[in-house]
């Protein structure tokens, strides 16, 4: 009994100091096992990305009274620097969101003061049978849908389609449906609920629909907005494209009821884009406005551009621009986010060139 007693205590000694080196042993494996098992899954289920534009350009611009020299931020594209996130949990389905801020490449400030994501702050729901965005974001008008109606890609001072028609840019408050392509067919749908500061409208500040079919070279597309409160608008734009060889036709209609100071006007634009080779094409457009308010303010613009693919993420570009004033109108050369020169006297034609480089990542 003794020895027995011994053995069993020696037994037990030994295997209470490899105890814990066992467990220690044992619960670092499962740490090590359960952070791959997160990283592997993080790496392949979520990711966020880090993405922006630079937009910077020299405009020399005669408003009527002589020539201005100035540099502008986001007369291409708006200079901007944002998040972007998708998130897989299963079954088709990613949670996705989407932080954009606006600022000027020129000085550094805010594109609209006191406001960091004054482009878009929203979140979503991304399935196979489309896309559900809630918050501030692109009015589905708007870029891309837009850039897709002239060869200027309704940028820089060379759009007339951007500088004589007038839409919605940015929604606040929104929901939005973004469907798949089907058979070549998209569409996008957005109701906007009303501020709680705006007495105005049944809940609605806005809805929005664009609609677009797409076969090879071909594209035919439109797109209705009508906005409720201070400055409501309604507008249409539409237009079709055709590619053959080198060669872009755009043809496009616009016309638009209300905003502040009011727009009653409609409009066509035509304009084409060779590409002289792999990086470099040559633009030209001609744009008519007609003023709807009785006024007889009318405006046309003759257009032309270049642009150079320095690499993938960086083009140069050069345009230029003559906007004919009628009556006591004021339209002016502009950009995506470029206020353009006031003419100097009502009805002033607006002449200017522009040279500038985007740099996206």
């Amino acid at each position: 009994m003794g020895r027995s007693s011994a053995a069993c205590g020696a037994f037990w000694a030994q295997h209470r100091r490899r105890a814990p080196r066992a467990l220690a042993v044992f619960v670092a494996q499962a740490a090590l096992a359960a952070l791959a098992a997160h990283a592997m899954s993080a790496h392949a289920q979520s990711s966020v990305t880090l993405y922006g534009a630079f937009d910077t350009s020299i405009e020399i611009t005669n408003p009527g009274a002589g020539y201005v020299a100035r540099m502008d931020s986001g007369a291409y594209r708006g200079s901007r620097i944002g998040l972007r996130g998708a998130e897989d949990i299963g079954n088709g389905i990613d949670i996705l969101f989407e932080l954009e801020n606006g600022f000027s490449s020129a000085d550094g400030t805010y594109a609209v003061s006191n406001t960091i994501f004054n482009r878009q702050a929203w979140i979503g729901v991304g399935t196979l049978y489309g896309t559900v965005r809630m918050g501030r974001q692109y009015s589905p008008i708007y870029i891309p849908f837009k850039g897709g109606l002239d060869t200027f890609g309704a940028g820089t001072i060379a759009s007339g389609l951007d500088n004589l028609s007038k839409i919605t840019p940015y929604v606040s408050n929104a929901i939005t449906y973004l469907s798949p392509e089907f058979h070549g067919f998209s569409t996008t749908l957005m109701a906007a609920l009303r501020d709680a500061s705006d007495g105005d409208g049944n809940g609605l500040a806005g809805h929005i629909e664009t609609f677009a079919y797409r076969n090879g070279p071909f594209r035919i597309s439109y797109a209705h907005q009508q906005t409720h409160g201070a400055g409501a608008l309604r507008a249409n734009l539409g237009g079709v494209s055709y590619g053959y060889g080198p060669v872009t036709g755009f043809v496009s209609f616009f016309n638009g009821d209300g905003g502040t100071p009011r727009y009653h006007d409609d409009g066509i634009s035509v304009s084409a884009r060779y590409a002289i080779d792999a990086h470099l094409r040559a633009s030209l457009g001609y744009t008519y406005m007609r003023d709807r308010s009785g006024g007889d303010n009318n405006a046309d613009q003759f257009s032309a551009a270049c642009e150079y693919d320095l690499s993938k993420r960086v083009l140069l570009y050069a345009s230029a621009g003559w906007l004919r004033n009628r009556g006591q109108g004021e339209f002016t050369l502009r950009g995506v986010n470029v206020t353009g020169l006031t003419p100097s006297w009502p009805g002033a034609s607006v002449r200017g060139v522009q040279f500038g480089m985007l740099d996206r990542f």
